[in-house]
């Protein structure tokens, strides 16, 4: 009897975690967040921003380019999300308290310096979650890449760092790391068959 209940308690532990995964039993989970997303207006960052207001989140959208901004945050409202833009160009003093010119500032530096501006306003709420995009260049490097696979590794280092420091303040820290995707800034990558299926064989999910 025991062996049954313990059997089907687990099995009831699976159904409810499939089901939360599909999202049948966490309807707008992010309701009442607000996620920050930047360079979000085309690619991963607009998927990214996309199923964050699909959850319930008010997002903000950034991107260099205003007329990016609203179209992305038109496309959005269309599907009757809640989002909200701002132009956010890097390279203009005035948006920043630095200018980036290197890869190596661009993918690691910004990251550290938007952090420490939003912790504060984290803290007022309670908490928050930090979501940093590194890359499967960290842990493959491709050859001809060294400045992004070098910035992209140094990310896997400052999400460890800060979710040491930050886990005090009720601020998670996590990191993602995608594989090959389908965007033009990845284009040499996939649109050469060979080069693609070579990805495919090193990812093991052949997709």
């Amino acid at each position: 009897m025991h062996k049954a209940g313990l059997l089907g308690h687990c099995a009831r532990a699976w159904k409810s975690v499939r089901m939360a995964s599909s999202g049948m039993t966490r309807r707008d989970p992010l309701t009442n967040k607000v996620a920050l997303v930047t360079a979000s207006t085309d690619r991963i960052g607009f998927a990214v921003a996309r199923r964050l207001a699909q959850d319930g989140a008010h997002v903000v959208v950034s991107s260099r380019k205003q007329q990016n901004v609203d179209q992305a945050v038109a496309t959005l409202q269309g599907e009757g999300l809640i989002v909200t833009g701002t132009e956010c160009h890097v390279g203009k003093a005035e948006d920043w308290e630095w200018l980036v010119a290197t890869n190596l500032d661009i993918n690691m530096k910004a990251p550290a310096l938007m952090t420490k501006a939003v912790v504060p306003e984290m803290e007022k709420r309670g908490g928050g979650s930090v979501v940093i995009v590194s890359s499967v260049a960290a842990f493959s490097p491709s050859p001809g890449f060294s400045p992004y696979n070098l910035s992209k590794t140094a990310l896997l280092v400052l999400t460890k760092t800060l979710a040491i420091e930050l886990a005090p303040r009720n601020i998670r820290v996590n990191c993602l790391a995608p594989g090959l995707i389908k965007t033009r800034f990845s284009r040499q990558l996939w649109m050469d068959k060979e080069k693609e299926e070579s990805m495919k064989e090193a990812l093991r999910i052949r997709r």
